[in-house]
């Protein structure tokens, strides 16, 4: 048993509770790896917050990056001494997996939702006499901790020069947001690109819609110092949403419409604006979660009569192993400058993290755990 210090959510709505923990030897399918930092995401919250319920006590954080410290018998991806970034969880054998739509697993709610391994046991446990279980594997890996232990499947190998302590929200919040502009939607060059929503997901998008060569790129927010970062990012455009309509906005700049929209923010009436906005045949990708059961509405003969697409897209449709290094190589050449997003905290300061990040304050907190 190997003895960590983690972050735990007892009762929902937090807070988290920095703790001792002891944690089993890994699998023979797993691999100990030393958690450097931890990016805090949305679904950090909406996960404390049992929107998406998750079981309690919990150890959360699903955004890590670290090095390789020990694996088991059957591990062949990475070696002791690799540095990783950790990723969603997916099984690896049903037809969306066989077909390599890993994102759509058809066991991916309960594999990166339900507190364990797929087999249902948990690998952390309280340091008292009793060894209350605490459950581990969110998103299969449980990373606001020392260490965690993530199935060979979910864990990315990247390069030793790059900056391990930064690379960790490429596993989720930054890949969703670039992913769902290079591998869902498939912005283009020259086409029209609006991102609904301002926070680490929609700026992602604006800086992989820079990226892929669209060239008319607007950032819709609230938050005045969110879009000028926007403009920094690529934006050639943004609407404060609070003083203006942002679907009128988006279609006198694009001069009826734009090709492609993405809703990031979880709110309901924000879809149906990033809808609205589209052109003729354009395509609205939604990435925001709110909480399970939520509706929304749109005009339908608004999108059968223009030919509109709205599509979900999990995890940017990403297949990590190939999509992150990607990233990093994009990061280390300039061209997708993802640091102008970043705030670092302690493992300490998680509370203020996610305060931080709830009030607009971060954009993306991460935490340090060394």
């Amino acid at each position: 048993m190997k003895t960590i210090k983690a972050a735990v959510v007892r009762q929902p709505g937090g807070p988290f509770q920095i703790e001792e923990l002891v944690q089993d030897e890994p699998h023979f399918d797993e691999v100990r790896v030393r958690i450097v930092a931890t990016g805090m995401c949305h679904t950090d919250m909406v996960a404390r917050d049992q929107l998406y319920q998750v079981p309690l006590p919990i150890v959360l954080g699903h955004e890590g990056s670290g090095v390789v410290e020990q694996i088991g018998s059957n591990v062949k991806k990475v070696a002791v001494g690799d540095h990783v970034v950790l990723t969603y969880m997916w099984c690896g054998h049903c037809k969306p997996c066989l077909n390599g739509d890993l994102t759509y697993c058809e066991h991916f709610y309960a594999l990166n939702f339900n507190g364990a391994r797929e087999d249902g046991s948990i690998a952390t446990y309280g340091t008292g006499d009793t060894q209350e279980p605490i459950h581990d594997h969110f998103f299969g890996q449980s990373s606001f901790g020392t260490f965690a232990l993530v199935h060979e499947r979910n864990v990315i190998k990247v390069p030793s020069d790059a900056p391990l302590e930064l690379l960790g929200p490429l596993g989720c919040g930054i890949q969703t947001g670039a992913g769902a502009v290079m591998n869902a939607l498939k912005v283009n060059p020259g086409s029209s690109f609006a991102a609904f929503g301002g926070g680490a997901v929609g700026l992602s998008a604006v800086m992989a819609a820079r990226a892929a060569g669209a060239t008319t790129i607007i950032s819709a927010d609230v938050v005045p110092s969110r879009l000028a970062l926007a403009m920094e990012l690529g934006a050639t455009h943004t609407i404060n949403s609070r003083e203006t309509d942002p679907v009128e906005a988006v279609r006198k700049i694009t001069g009826g419409g734009a090709d492609f929209t993405l809703e990031s923010s979880g709110r309901p009436a924000v879809l149906r604006q990033a809808i609205d906005a589209l052109a003729i045949r354009g395509t609205c990708g939604i990435v925001g979660a709110p909480a399970l059961g939520t509706e929304a509405s749109f005009d339908v003969n608004g999108v059968m009569t223009t030919g509109k697409r709205i599509i979900g897209i999990i995890e940017g449709d990403s297949k990590p192993d190939l999509f992150i290094p990607a990233l990093v190589e994009l990061y280390q050449q300039g061209k997708f400058p993802f640091d102008k997003l970043v705030k670092f905290y302690s493992l300490d300061q998680i509370n203020q993290a996610a305060e931080d990040s709830e009030k607009g304050i971060t954009i993306k907190p991460i935490i340090r755990l060394e």
